[in-house]
């Protein structure tokens, strides 16, 4: 971990929760997972301060917590509701790890979450909406008193499904849009994902980030489009936490910088793809908690080579 923290607040919201996943590589039992755990421990690389808001049952143990406040992660905002259970998800990847089939979804305390924002992170420089229920995010925005600098969000397919008038208010009111390419061809209509993106511009966000897996993320910006390849690995054990880790390193970086210019969020693609493609290398949240500045650094190479070439024209 980088050890000089700076002074930008980040307000990560989504679930805490408990993951159950097979892979043709093996199987686990109930682990820590959740969206806000893969962004939180994601930015946390890059010695952001940064709180989470999110929800969890009594049967949590209190040293996932102990943990993610050893990486510079405030879980004052994590709400414990010790008579309720965890929200717990369970899903089985195929051959490809490109599908997967949901196993079990219990939504459990996460079915009554009312999110109440520490004083401490009401005034964030930097706010991620990570994947829940379009009424908690807006929940979120509302009790902001002040414009944050950025507000990122990440949706999916369920929410465009059942509750798309809600999800479209809060969509007017983001900066940044992280989705994968299926999620924006039925957001906008549109097969081609460059008029997808133009559409989805149209909705309010000013950037949108779509992501493609193994084939990488595109960024687009008023006509401009910037392409970030996956980095081929050898090994892809568990892509569950991949996205979100994704999303934390992007706004991560961009929380270190404080610099939200289209030139810097290219970078901060590039740096989220790099944190992404350690998370996939273990199962769940394992590979990003004994994660170091070294190895970041030399990916990070990789990924400069893998995209840098020399050309003449004419």
């Amino acid at each position: 971990m980088y050890i000089q923290y700076n002074m930008s607040k980040l307000l990560i919201v989504g679930t805490v929760a408990f993951d159950a996943i097979e892979t043709p590589f093996g199987q686990t039992d109930k682990i820590l997972g959740g969206a806000a755990t893969y962004i939180s421990l994601s930015a946390a690389q890059f010695g952001v301060s940064s709180g989470i808001v999110s929800v969890v049952g009594g049967d949590f143990p209190k040293e996932y917590l102990a943990k993610l406040n050893t990486k510079n992660i405030n879980t004052d905002g994590v709400e414990i509701i010790e008579d309720g259970k965890t929200f717990f998800w369970s899903g089985k990847y195929h051959n490809d790890l490109n599908t997967r089939d949901t196993l079990i979804t219990d939504l459990n305390v996460l079915a009554d979450f009312n999110p109440v924002v520490p004083k401490e992170y009401a005034n964030t420089d930097f706010l991620m909406l990570g994947n829940l229920h379009p009424a908690v995010q807006m929940g979120v925005i509302n009790q902001i008193p002040n414009r944050p600098k950025l507000v990122v969000l990440d949706t999916m397919n369920f929410w465009m499904d059942n509750a798309l008038d809600e999800l479209m208010e809060v969509i007017a009111k983001i900066d940044v849009i992280t989705i994968n390419d299926e999620e924006a061809r039925q957001l906008s209509g549109e097969y081609s994902l460059v008029r997808a993106a133009q559409k989805i511009h149209k909705m309010g966000p000013k950037y949108v980030v779509i992501k493609k897996g193994e084939h990488g993320a595109l960024l687009f910006n008023n006509g401009d489009v910037f392409f970030a390849p996956a980095l081929p690995l050898e090994e892809v054990f568990d892509p569950t936490g991949a996205g979100d880790t994704f999303a934390g390193g992007f706004i991560g970086y961009l929380a270190k910088t404080q610099d939200i210019s289209f030139e810097n969020m290219k970078r901060a693609v590039i740096s989220g793809s790099n944190l992404a493609s350690f998370c996939v290398e273990k199962f769940g949240t394992e590979r990003m908690e004994d994660l170091t500045t070294k190895e970041i650094e030399e990916r990070l190479l990789q990924f400069k080579q893998l995209t840098q070439f020399e050309i003449e024209l004419g």
